[in-house]
């Protein structure tokens, strides 16, 4: 709390939150550091189905419960993962943004009741948006989270990461294998740069899941491991 920082109201109650068994040690490990407190920023990085998102969301949630956080913001880059582009979507920035909302919505459903979901969004806790409108924003006590941040570039990345004010945490999940912008970008050059004892000090980590943290299905887990073998004998 701060009498000279401007924050939104935290949750007058608490949502109930439906946890997951098959969470693996690495994933297990994630959350205890996205909800250290002295944790401001975390670039997770990890394969398809690794649960990236889902472990992101879970960790903005608990903030909320925890009164840490007021609000989840979900940015994501408007690039298609398709080799044949759709087009200009139809309808304001909102309307453009709500198919990319969907993976945070299908986390949502995994989480939480129908109700919680239905409050949350009736009380604007649930905001999305894309990487082209973020400057000029700044967050306090917000929960914040971009993913499928391997189709943004460096300079994206850093209007995302100089939004970020008092109190708030900064989730940024990409999987460098799906990047669909051409070798333009800047996840894992920002990885590398972060990734030191100097970061971890003041708050800024980086966080690796592997193909053992697949756990969406068993034939994601070998579609991954043979691709992988595949570009190393490359």
């Amino acid at each position: 709390t701060s009498l000279i920082v401007h924050q939104n109201e935290k949750l007058n109650r608490p949502i109930l939150i439906k946890q997951r068994p098959d969470l693996t040690t690495r994933q297990k490990e994630f959350l205890k550091i996205a909800l250290d407190n002295d944790t401001k920023i975390v670039f997770l990085s990890g394969p398809s189905g690794s649960s990236k998102s889902f472990l992101a969301t879970l960790a903005v949630l608990e903030l909320m419960n925890l009164k840490k956080v007021s609000d989840l913001i979900y940015i994501r880059s408007i690039v298609e993962s398709s080799d044949n582009k759709m087009g200009f979507l139809p309808g304001d920035a909102t309307e453009k943004l709500s198919p990319y909302l969907e993976p945070l919505i299908e986390k949502l459903e995994e989480m939480l009741d129908t109700s919680d979901i239905n409050n949350l969004q009736k009380e604007k806790r649930i905001q999305g948006k894309p990487t082209g409108y973020l400057r000029g924003l700044s967050w306090n006590a917000k929960g914040i989270i971009m993913d499928e941040a391997q189709n943004s570039s460096q300079k994206e990345l850093t209007t995302l990461l100089t939004r970020v004010g008092h109190f708030s945490k900064l989730f940024i999940c990409g999987d460098p294998m799906q990047s669909d912008i051409n070798g333009k970008s800047g996840f894992d050059k920002m990885c590398n740069i972060f990734n030191d004892d100097i970061s971890r000090q003041h708050g800024v980590h980086v966080f690796y899941l592997t193909e053992e943290d697949i756990v969406r299905s068993e034939i994601v887990k070998f579609i991954v491991k043979k691709l992988n073998l595949y570009n190393t004998n490359k």
